[in-house]
Protein backbone atom coordinates (compact mmCIF):
# COMPACT_ATOMS: atom_id res chain seq x y z
CA UNK A 1 0.00 0.00 0.00
CA UNK A 2 2.86 2.39 0.75
CA UNK A 3 4.20 1.86 -2.77
CA UNK A 4 0.81 2.73 -4.26
CA UNK A 5 0.60 5.79 -2.03
CA UNK A 6 4.01 6.98 -3.19
CA UNK A 7 3.07 6.45 -6.84
CA UNK A 8 -0.14 8.42 -6.28
CA UNK A 9 1.73 11.33 -4.72
CA UNK A 10 4.19 11.47 -7.60
CA UNK A 11 1.41 11.21 -10.16
CA UNK A 12 -0.56 13.96 -8.40
CA UNK A 13 2.44 16.29 -8.57
CA UNK A 14 3.02 15.48 -12.24
CA UNK A 15 -0.63 16.13 -13.12
CA UNK A 16 -0.57 19.40 -11.15
CA UNK A 17 2.41 20.57 -13.22
CA UNK A 18 0.53 19.79 -16.43
CA UNK A 19 -2.67 21.46 -15.25
CA UNK A 20 -0.64 24.50 -14.13
CA UNK A 21 -0.03 25.33 -17.78
CA UNK A 22 -3.61 26.60 -18.10
CA UNK A 23 -5.02 26.71 -14.54
CA UNK A 24 -3.99 29.72 -12.37
CA UNK A 25 -4.68 27.95 -9.07
CA UNK A 26 -2.61 24.91 -10.04
CA UNK A 27 0.12 27.26 -11.26
CA UNK A 28 0.33 28.83 -7.80
CA UNK A 29 0.28 25.35 -6.19
CA UNK A 30 3.31 24.28 -8.23
CA UNK A 31 5.18 27.60 -8.14
CA UNK A 32 4.80 27.85 -4.38
CA UNK A 33 6.76 24.60 -3.97
CA UNK A 34 9.59 25.56 -6.29
CA UNK A 35 12.92 25.61 -4.43
CA UNK A 36 10.93 25.08 -1.24
CA UNK A 37 13.80 23.53 0.71
CA UNK A 38 16.18 26.33 -0.18
CA UNK A 39 13.59 28.76 1.19
CA UNK A 40 13.15 26.69 4.33
CA UNK A 41 16.91 26.47 4.87
CA UNK A 42 17.22 30.22 4.64
CA UNK A 43 14.24 30.86 6.91
CA UNK A 44 15.27 28.47 9.70
CA UNK A 45 18.99 29.09 9.62
CA UNK A 46 20.34 29.55 13.17
CA UNK A 47 16.92 29.29 14.80
CA UNK A 48 17.14 28.19 18.45
CA UNK A 49 13.54 28.73 19.60
CA UNK A 50 11.01 25.95 20.07
CA UNK A 51 8.77 25.71 17.02
CA UNK A 52 5.08 24.93 16.83
CA UNK A 53 4.17 23.67 13.36
CA UNK A 54 0.50 24.04 12.38
CA UNK A 55 -0.58 22.44 9.11
CA UNK A 56 -3.86 23.31 7.37
CA UNK A 57 -5.37 22.17 4.11
CA UNK A 58 -6.75 25.57 3.23
CA UNK A 59 -8.32 28.75 4.59
CA UNK A 60 -11.19 27.11 6.47
CA UNK A 61 -8.85 24.84 8.41
CA UNK A 62 -6.58 27.79 9.12
CA UNK A 63 -9.49 29.55 10.81
CA UNK A 64 -9.85 26.48 13.02
CA UNK A 65 -6.18 26.52 13.95
CA UNK A 66 -5.49 30.22 14.38
CA UNK A 67 -7.10 30.49 17.83
CA UNK A 68 -4.49 27.99 19.05
CA UNK A 69 -1.64 29.94 17.49
CA UNK A 70 -2.83 33.22 18.95
CA UNK A 71 -3.24 31.85 22.47
CA UNK A 72 0.04 29.94 22.42
CA UNK A 73 1.90 32.96 21.07
CA UNK A 74 0.51 35.06 23.91
CA UNK A 75 1.20 32.49 26.62
CA UNK A 76 4.58 31.18 25.36
CA UNK A 77 6.12 34.21 23.62
CA UNK A 78 9.53 32.58 23.30
CA UNK A 79 8.17 29.94 20.92
CA UNK A 80 7.97 30.46 17.17
CA UNK A 81 5.23 29.39 14.80
CA UNK A 82 5.30 27.81 11.36
CA UNK A 83 2.11 27.47 9.34
CA UNK A 84 1.96 25.34 6.20
CA UNK A 85 -0.82 25.07 3.66
CA UNK A 86 -1.66 22.48 1.04
CA UNK A 87 -3.87 24.80 -1.03
CA UNK A 88 -3.17 28.19 -2.65
CA UNK A 89 -6.54 29.49 -1.42
CA UNK A 90 -5.18 29.32 2.12
CA UNK A 91 -1.57 30.28 1.49
CA UNK A 92 -2.21 33.27 -0.77
CA UNK A 93 -4.59 34.90 1.69
CA UNK A 94 -2.61 34.19 4.86
CA UNK A 95 1.01 34.27 3.69
CA UNK A 96 1.52 37.49 5.66
CA UNK A 97 -0.39 36.38 8.77
CA UNK A 98 1.03 38.50 11.58
CA UNK A 99 1.06 35.85 14.31
CA UNK A 100 3.13 33.36 12.32
CA UNK A 101 6.90 33.56 12.12
CA UNK A 102 6.87 31.59 8.86
CA UNK A 103 4.20 30.62 6.32
CA UNK A 104 4.98 28.09 3.59
CA UNK A 105 3.40 25.57 1.26
CA UNK A 106 3.81 22.01 2.48
CA UNK A 107 6.33 20.15 0.27
CA UNK A 108 4.73 17.11 -1.34
CA UNK A 109 4.56 14.08 0.92
CA UNK A 110 7.50 11.86 0.01
CA UNK A 111 9.77 10.10 2.49
CA UNK A 112 12.82 12.10 1.48
CA UNK A 113 10.90 15.39 1.64
CA UNK A 114 9.58 14.60 5.11
CA UNK A 115 13.05 13.68 6.37
CA UNK A 116 14.56 16.86 4.93
CA UNK A 117 11.69 18.99 6.27
CA UNK A 118 12.15 17.75 9.84
CA UNK A 119 15.92 18.13 9.63
CA UNK A 120 15.51 21.80 8.72
CA UNK A 121 12.49 22.79 10.82
CA UNK A 122 12.94 20.54 13.87
CA UNK A 123 9.49 21.32 15.39
CA UNK A 124 8.77 20.71 19.06
CA UNK A 125 5.03 20.30 18.54
CA UNK A 126 2.95 19.49 15.45
CA UNK A 127 -0.73 20.34 15.04
CA UNK A 128 -2.73 19.01 12.09
CA UNK A 129 -6.19 20.47 11.57
CA UNK A 130 -9.41 18.55 10.97
CA UNK A 131 -8.64 15.92 8.33
CA UNK A 132 -5.17 16.44 7.00
CA UNK A 133 -3.31 13.13 6.84
CA UNK A 134 0.06 12.88 5.09
CA UNK A 135 1.69 9.51 5.60
CA UNK A 136 5.39 10.36 5.55
CA UNK A 137 5.10 13.53 7.60
CA UNK A 138 3.00 11.76 10.22
CA UNK A 139 5.03 8.56 10.49
CA UNK A 140 8.32 10.46 10.52
CA UNK A 141 7.04 12.59 13.42
CA UNK A 142 6.41 9.38 15.33
CA UNK A 143 9.90 8.09 14.49
CA UNK A 144 11.41 11.32 15.81
CA UNK A 145 9.24 11.32 18.96
CA UNK A 146 7.70 14.68 18.10
CA UNK A 147 4.22 15.06 19.64
CA UNK A 148 1.52 15.45 16.99
CA UNK A 149 -2.06 16.50 17.69
CA UNK A 150 -5.15 16.36 15.50
CA UNK A 151 -7.48 19.24 16.39
CA UNK A 152 -11.12 19.79 15.43
CA UNK A 153 -10.96 16.31 13.94
CA UNK A 154 -13.89 14.64 12.23
CA UNK A 155 -14.13 11.03 11.10
CA UNK A 156 -16.75 9.40 8.90
CA UNK A 157 -17.38 5.71 8.28
CA UNK A 158 -16.73 5.99 4.54
CA UNK A 159 -13.11 7.10 5.05
CA UNK A 160 -10.27 4.65 4.24
CA UNK A 161 -9.37 4.29 7.94
CA UNK A 162 -12.45 2.11 8.38
CA UNK A 163 -12.22 0.07 5.16
CA UNK A 164 -10.51 -3.26 4.51
CA UNK A 165 -7.94 -1.52 2.34
CA UNK A 166 -7.09 1.16 4.92
CA UNK A 167 -4.00 -0.34 6.59
CA UNK A 168 -1.80 2.58 5.58
CA UNK A 169 -4.33 5.08 6.92
CA UNK A 170 -4.72 3.15 10.15
CA UNK A 171 -0.94 3.21 10.56
CA UNK A 172 -1.11 7.01 10.50
CA UNK A 173 -3.67 7.05 13.30
CA UNK A 174 -1.28 5.11 15.52
CA UNK A 175 1.22 7.96 15.25
CA UNK A 176 -0.89 10.70 16.81
CA UNK A 177 -0.21 11.73 20.38
CA UNK A 178 -3.79 12.87 20.93
CA UNK A 179 -7.03 13.40 19.02
CA UNK A 180 -9.26 16.39 19.76
CA UNK A 181 -12.52 15.52 18.03
CA UNK A 182 -15.68 17.40 17.21
CA UNK A 183 -18.32 14.77 17.98
CA UNK A 184 -19.08 11.46 19.65
CA UNK A 185 -19.59 9.71 16.31
CA UNK A 186 -15.92 10.30 15.46
CA UNK A 187 -14.89 8.93 18.84
CA UNK A 188 -16.99 5.81 18.33
CA UNK A 189 -15.34 5.19 14.97
CA UNK A 190 -11.86 5.35 16.50
CA UNK A 191 -13.00 3.01 19.27
CA UNK A 192 -13.74 0.44 16.56
CA UNK A 193 -10.02 0.54 15.77
CA UNK A 194 -9.11 0.13 19.45
CA UNK A 195 -7.98 3.73 19.73
CA UNK A 196 -9.44 4.71 23.08
CA UNK A 197 -6.93 6.27 25.47
CA UNK A 198 -5.79 9.40 23.64
CA UNK A 199 -9.08 11.04 22.62
CA UNK A 200 -10.82 14.17 23.90
CA UNK A 201 -14.29 15.30 22.85
CA UNK A 202 -13.27 18.94 22.49
CA UNK A 203 -15.66 20.34 19.90
CA UNK A 204 -14.64 22.64 17.09
CA UNK A 205 -12.22 25.54 17.58
CA UNK A 206 -14.10 27.50 14.91
CA UNK A 207 -16.73 28.40 17.49
CA UNK A 208 -14.06 30.18 19.52
CA UNK A 209 -12.80 31.89 16.39
CA UNK A 210 -16.15 33.28 15.23
CA UNK A 211 -16.98 34.56 18.72
CA UNK A 212 -13.64 36.38 18.78
CA UNK A 213 -14.37 37.93 15.37
CA UNK A 214 -17.85 39.03 16.45
CA UNK A 215 -16.46 40.69 19.56
CA UNK A 216 -13.96 42.80 17.62
CA UNK A 217 -15.28 46.32 16.89
CA UNK A 218 -16.07 46.96 13.24
CA UNK A 219 -17.74 49.83 11.45
CA UNK A 220 -17.97 50.45 7.72
CA UNK A 221 -19.53 53.81 6.86
CA UNK A 222 -19.87 52.98 3.16
CA UNK A 223 -21.79 49.79 3.93
CA UNK A 224 -24.01 51.58 6.44
CA UNK A 225 -24.79 54.36 3.98
CA UNK A 226 -25.65 51.80 1.31
CA UNK A 227 -28.03 49.95 3.63
CA UNK A 228 -29.64 52.96 5.26
CA UNK A 229 -32.70 51.73 7.13
CA UNK A 230 -33.53 48.93 4.70
CA UNK A 231 -33.83 45.30 5.66
CA UNK A 232 -30.75 43.53 4.40
CA UNK A 233 -29.83 40.05 3.24
CA UNK A 234 -26.12 39.21 3.36
CA UNK A 235 -25.22 36.29 1.09
CA UNK A 236 -21.73 35.00 1.77
CA UNK A 237 -19.39 32.65 -0.10
CA UNK A 238 -21.76 32.28 -3.04
CA UNK A 239 -21.18 30.33 -6.22
CA UNK A 240 -23.13 30.90 -9.41
CA UNK A 241 -25.58 28.14 -8.37
CA UNK A 242 -26.41 30.17 -5.25
CA UNK A 243 -26.74 33.45 -7.13
CA UNK A 244 -29.14 31.82 -9.58
CA UNK A 245 -31.38 30.94 -6.63
CA UNK A 246 -31.12 34.43 -5.12
CA UNK A 247 -31.27 36.76 -8.09
CA UNK A 248 -35.03 36.73 -8.73
CA UNK A 249 -35.85 37.79 -5.19
CA UNK A 250 -33.20 40.52 -5.28
CA UNK A 251 -34.31 41.79 -8.68
CA UNK A 252 -37.99 41.96 -7.72
CA UNK A 253 -37.62 43.42 -4.21
CA UNK A 254 -35.76 46.65 -4.72
CA UNK A 255 -36.70 47.88 -1.23
CA UNK A 256 -34.54 45.11 0.29
CA UNK A 257 -30.76 45.52 0.21
CA UNK A 258 -28.51 42.62 -0.72
CA UNK A 259 -24.82 42.28 0.07
CA UNK A 260 -23.34 39.43 -1.96
CA UNK A 261 -19.81 38.16 -1.29
CA UNK A 262 -18.82 35.61 -3.97
CA UNK A 263 -16.58 32.76 -2.86
CA UNK A 264 -14.18 33.67 -5.67
CA UNK A 265 -13.59 37.18 -6.96
CA UNK A 266 -12.09 36.61 -10.39
CA UNK A 267 -13.15 39.05 -13.08
CA UNK A 268 -15.37 36.41 -14.71
CA UNK A 269 -17.05 35.58 -11.42
CA UNK A 270 -17.78 39.22 -10.64
CA UNK A 271 -19.24 39.69 -14.12
CA UNK A 272 -21.53 36.71 -13.53
CA UNK A 273 -22.87 38.44 -10.43
CA UNK A 274 -23.32 41.76 -12.17
CA UNK A 275 -25.23 40.02 -14.97
CA UNK A 276 -27.57 38.15 -12.60
CA UNK A 277 -28.30 41.01 -10.22
CA UNK A 278 -29.82 43.78 -12.32
CA UNK A 279 -29.36 46.70 -9.91
CA UNK A 280 -25.91 45.90 -8.60
CA UNK A 281 -22.63 47.68 -7.99
CA UNK A 282 -19.19 46.47 -6.97
CA UNK A 283 -17.96 47.47 -3.53
CA UNK A 284 -14.97 49.19 -5.13
CA UNK A 285 -17.47 51.46 -6.94
CA UNK A 286 -19.89 51.89 -4.03
CA UNK A 287 -19.64 55.69 -4.02
CA UNK A 288 -20.88 55.67 -7.64
CA UNK A 289 -23.93 53.49 -6.91
CA UNK A 290 -27.16 54.84 -8.49
CA UNK A 291 -30.18 55.43 -6.27
CA UNK A 292 -32.03 52.34 -7.52
CA UNK A 293 -29.09 50.07 -6.68
CA UNK A 294 -30.05 47.43 -4.10
CA UNK A 295 -27.27 44.83 -4.55
CA UNK A 296 -23.69 45.33 -3.44
CA UNK A 297 -21.12 42.84 -4.78
CA UNK A 298 -18.08 42.48 -2.53
CA UNK A 299 -15.00 42.35 -4.77
CA UNK A 300 -12.34 41.85 -2.11
CA UNK A 301 -11.29 39.17 0.38
CA UNK A 302 -11.52 39.49 4.15
CA UNK A 303 -14.68 41.50 4.80
CA UNK A 304 -17.31 38.79 4.87
CA UNK A 305 -17.07 37.63 8.48
CA UNK A 306 -17.71 41.21 9.61
CA UNK A 307 -20.47 41.95 7.10
CA UNK A 308 -22.89 39.41 8.54
CA UNK A 309 -23.50 41.77 11.45
CA UNK A 310 -25.33 44.11 9.06
CA UNK A 311 -27.78 41.40 7.98
CA UNK A 312 -31.42 41.01 8.77
CA UNK A 313 -31.17 37.50 7.30
CA UNK A 314 -28.04 35.64 6.21
CA UNK A 315 -27.53 33.21 3.36
CA UNK A 316 -24.42 31.01 3.23
CA UNK A 317 -23.39 29.67 -0.16
CA UNK A 318 -22.06 26.33 -1.33
CA UNK A 319 -25.14 24.27 -0.52
CA UNK A 320 -26.17 24.02 -4.16
CA UNK A 321 -22.74 22.77 -5.28
CA UNK A 322 -20.83 19.53 -4.96
CA UNK A 323 -18.56 20.60 -2.09
CA UNK A 324 -21.37 21.66 0.20
CA UNK A 325 -22.18 24.67 2.34
CA UNK A 326 -19.48 27.01 3.60
CA UNK A 327 -19.00 28.43 7.11
CA UNK A 328 -22.43 28.92 8.70
CA UNK A 329 -20.92 29.87 12.07
CA UNK A 330 -19.62 33.22 10.82
CA UNK A 331 -23.23 34.20 10.20
CA UNK A 332 -24.95 32.53 13.15
CA UNK A 333 -22.66 34.11 15.76
CA UNK A 334 -24.33 37.48 15.17
CA UNK A 335 -27.72 36.05 16.08
CA UNK A 336 -29.21 36.16 12.59
CA UNK A 337 -31.23 33.43 10.85
CA UNK A 338 -29.09 31.40 8.45
CA UNK A 339 -30.30 29.88 5.18
CA UNK A 340 -28.40 27.47 2.94
CA UNK A 341 -28.90 24.91 0.18
CA UNK A 342 -29.49 21.15 0.41
CA UNK A 343 -25.89 19.86 0.31
CA UNK A 344 -24.71 20.14 3.91
CA UNK A 345 -24.67 16.62 5.39
CA UNK A 346 -20.86 16.55 5.76
CA UNK A 347 -20.93 19.63 7.97
CA UNK A 348 -21.85 18.90 11.57
CA UNK A 349 -22.41 22.52 12.52
CA UNK A 350 -24.86 23.08 9.66
CA UNK A 351 -26.90 20.04 10.66
CA UNK A 352 -26.89 21.01 14.32
CA UNK A 353 -27.80 24.63 13.55
CA UNK A 354 -30.80 23.50 11.54
CA UNK A 355 -31.85 21.12 14.32
CA UNK A 356 -31.55 23.98 16.81
CA UNK A 357 -33.96 26.01 14.64
CA UNK A 358 -31.37 28.64 13.92
CA UNK A 359 -31.16 27.81 10.22
CA UNK A 360 -33.32 26.80 7.27
CA UNK A 361 -32.37 24.43 4.47
CA UNK A 362 -33.95 25.22 1.10
CA UNK A 363 -34.23 23.07 -2.01
CA UNK A 364 -34.82 25.72 -4.65
CA UNK A 365 -35.52 29.41 -5.33
CA UNK A 366 -39.26 29.10 -4.60
CA UNK A 367 -38.64 27.71 -1.14
CA UNK A 368 -35.90 30.25 -0.54
CA UNK A 369 -38.21 33.16 -1.35
CA UNK A 370 -40.95 31.67 0.83
CA UNK A 371 -38.56 31.54 3.81
CA UNK A 372 -37.34 35.08 3.16
CA UNK A 373 -40.91 36.38 3.18
CA UNK A 374 -41.88 34.44 6.31
CA UNK A 375 -38.90 35.70 8.29
CA UNK A 376 -39.39 39.28 7.12
CA UNK A 377 -43.09 39.33 7.97
CA UNK A 378 -43.28 37.23 11.16
CA UNK A 379 -41.45 38.98 14.01
CA UNK A 380 -41.94 36.14 16.51
CA UNK A 381 -40.57 33.52 14.11
CA UNK A 382 -37.69 35.81 13.17
CA UNK A 383 -36.70 36.56 16.76
CA UNK A 384 -36.80 32.89 17.72
CA UNK A 385 -34.40 31.99 14.92
CA UNK A 386 -32.10 34.86 15.89
CA UNK A 387 -31.96 33.71 19.51
CA UNK A 388 -31.51 30.05 18.59
CA UNK A 389 -28.66 30.78 16.15
CA UNK A 390 -26.66 32.78 18.68
CA UNK A 391 -27.30 30.40 21.56
CA UNK A 392 -26.15 27.46 19.45
CA UNK A 393 -22.79 29.08 18.66
CA UNK A 394 -22.05 30.26 22.19
CA UNK A 395 -22.99 26.89 23.68
CA UNK A 396 -20.22 25.23 21.65
CA UNK A 397 -17.23 27.38 22.60
CA UNK A 398 -14.27 26.17 24.64
CA UNK A 399 -12.38 23.76 22.36
CA UNK A 400 -9.30 25.98 22.19
CA UNK A 401 -8.91 26.06 25.98
CA UNK A 402 -9.18 22.27 26.20
CA UNK A 403 -6.32 21.85 23.73
CA UNK A 404 -4.16 24.51 25.40
CA UNK A 405 -4.72 22.88 28.80
CA UNK A 406 -3.60 19.53 27.39
CA UNK A 407 -0.44 21.07 25.94
CA UNK A 408 0.41 22.61 29.32
CA UNK A 409 -0.56 19.57 31.40
CA UNK A 410 1.67 17.33 29.29
CA UNK A 411 4.48 19.91 29.09
CA UNK A 412 4.62 19.63 25.31
CA UNK A 413 6.26 23.05 25.01
CA UNK A 414 7.44 23.87 28.50
CA UNK A 415 9.64 20.90 29.45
Amino acid sequence: MELLYNLFIQLYFYIAKVVAIYNPKAKKWVAGRKNIFEKLEQAFNNNTAKIVWLHCASLGEFEQGRTLIEQLKFQIPNSKFLITFFSPSGYEIQKNYKDADWVFYLPIDTKSNAEQFYKIVNPSLIIFVKYEFWFHYITQAKNLNIPILLVSGVFRGNQPFFKWYGNLHRKMLQCFTHFFLQNQKSINLLHQLNITNNITLSGDTRFDRVVKIANEPYKNIDIENFIGIAKTIVAGSTWIEDDEELDHFANTNNHIKFIVAPHEISENRLQECLSLYKNAVLFSNIKLAPKNCNVLIIDNVGMLSKLYQYATITYVGGGFGGDGVHNVLEAAVYGKPVIFGPIYDKFIEATELENAEGAYVVEDALELEKIFNELLSNAILYNNYCINAKQYVFSKTGATNKIIEFIYANRLLTS
